[in-house]
């Protein structure tokens, strides 16, 4: 093997390993929006329900827009929802 191989070598480990990475990166922040999505739809479930007991009437309804909102935001998100709703019922 001679200079230029082994250099070409090295270049080729090297990006390897960093498509790795990233990839690995975009699909920890896949796996994130999910779970928040997920996790943002049970909470609107369930908040709903304790305010139809109470008789409570500030709803949010379940769609992509709620979903996507809560996936990337979070809790944060699910709090600005209520919110907004909130404020559309004064």
């Amino acid at each position: 093997m001679n200079l230029s191989e082994g250099a070409i070598l090295i270049i080729c480990i090297c990006a390897i390993v960093l498509a790795i990475g990233a990839f690995r990166k975009k699909a920890e922040l896949v796996i994130n929006f999910v779970l928040r999505g997920v996790f943002g739809v049970i909470l609107i479930f369930f908040v709903n329900s304790f305010m139809k007991m109470n008789e409570i009437d500030l709803e949010i309804g379940i769609n992509a827009i709620t979903v996507l909102t809560t996936g990337v935001l979070g809790f944060p998100g699910l709090v600005l929802l209520y919110g907004i709703n909130l404020y559309k019922s004064l």
